[in-house]
């Protein structure tokens, strides 16, 4: 099964290869057998009128398979939607916050959209996912024994941080991976030289390079080491579009938001344009510096980006 994971880096997508890889554990699944502490009573998710919130109205899952689940989450989801579920490195909703998690009971209406994917104006693209449906729905089991222990709509569930050992990967095979893969862009020597000294542990550098939230400079470039001191990945570059009108006249920035009706930007002098959308015209063209790390978000496997990892942490 592909890993776009990580902590919660591409990707998409893009964590915590958990099998065995993360930095920051979830949360840990409530017990089972009624509402978790905190979840009863004014306040715990209630609504006007004692009314609760229907994630307060599901019973709980087999402990096994939540923890099935949890495993899971953390190869296919954590990298967009974050190790508490409030949205990771890739932009992904907060599951807390989504009104589809909160209607669903035992899945039906998360494994549509995990297998589907789903494309939302001015969101990240969730790419389809090739999941069965009882891993859908063990995913679907961890996601509400999680959203079953927050203090309120919305809030973080508790739960521990958990120091998980990354580095299993062979370097040799990551070294070999990036060169058919990444060479292109990305050199060692350039504007990944020193890019393990920019971050504090190892679950923050796949975040990054999973997320494309590395390098910078190009293969000429040094990217700016000082910046990413701390294990801050670095802000990519925004995505940008041209937009041609129907008497030739021609704008381009930063692209704000698109759709089928509108595409927005805003442009260098920070004024933001909108325009009309009919079919093709205006002409619209689109550039994602990030667009090769998301194409790659499904096609990398957990020996891939375990390897690549292994690799990277090498590169002081």
């Amino acid at each position: 099964m592909r890993n776009v994971v990580l902590a919660a880096a591409a990707a998409v997508l893009t964590t915590a290869v958990y099998s065995g890889v993360a930095a920051q554990g979830p949360p840990a699944a409530p017990p089972q057998g009624g509402a978790p502490a905190g979840a009863q009573g004014r306040g715990a998710g209630q609504g006007r009128g004692g009314q609760t919130f229907p994630n307060r109205q599901r019973e709980l899952a087999d402990p096994a398979v939540i923890q099935r689940g949890n495993t899971l989450f953390g190869i296919n989801c954590r990298l967009c939607h974050g190790a508490d579920l409030r949205g990771g490195d890739m932009g992904g909703v907060n599951l807390l916050r989504s009104a589809l998690v909160l209607s669903d009971k035992e899945g039906e209406m998360i494994i549509p959209v995990v297998k589907e994917g789903r494309q939302r104006p001015g969101m990240p693209p969730m790419p389809p996912l090739p999941l069965p449906d009882d891993d859908i729905k063990a995913i679907a089991a961890y996601i509400h024994s999680v959203a079953a222990t927050m203090a309120g709509q919305g809030g973080p569930p508790p739960g521990p941080t958990v120091e998980l050992n990354i580095v299993v990967g062979d370097p040799a095979a990551g070294q070999k991976y990036f060169a058919a893969n990444c060479a292109s862009c990305h050199s060692p020597t350039g504007d990944l030289e020193g890019l393990a000294s920019r971050f504090t542990s190892p679950m923050l550098l796949q975040n990054a390079w999973v997320a494309g939230a590395v390098g910078g400079g190009g293969r000429g470039g040094r990217g700016g080491r000082g910046g990413d001191t701390g294990g801050a990945p670095r802000v990519p570059k925004p995505v940008t579009v041209v937009v041609t009108t129907a008497d030739g006249q021609r704008y381009e920035g930063r692209l704000d938001r698109i759709d089928d009706f509108i595409v927005t930007l805003t442009q260098a002098d920070g004024i933001p344009k909108t325009f009309r959308r009919n079919g093709n015209v205006p002409a619209v063209q689109i550039t994602d510096p990030l667009e090769a790390h998301k194409k790659m978000l499904v096609k990398y496997t957990d020996k891939d980006i375990h390897d690549v990892t292994a690799y990277l942490v090498t590169l002081k």
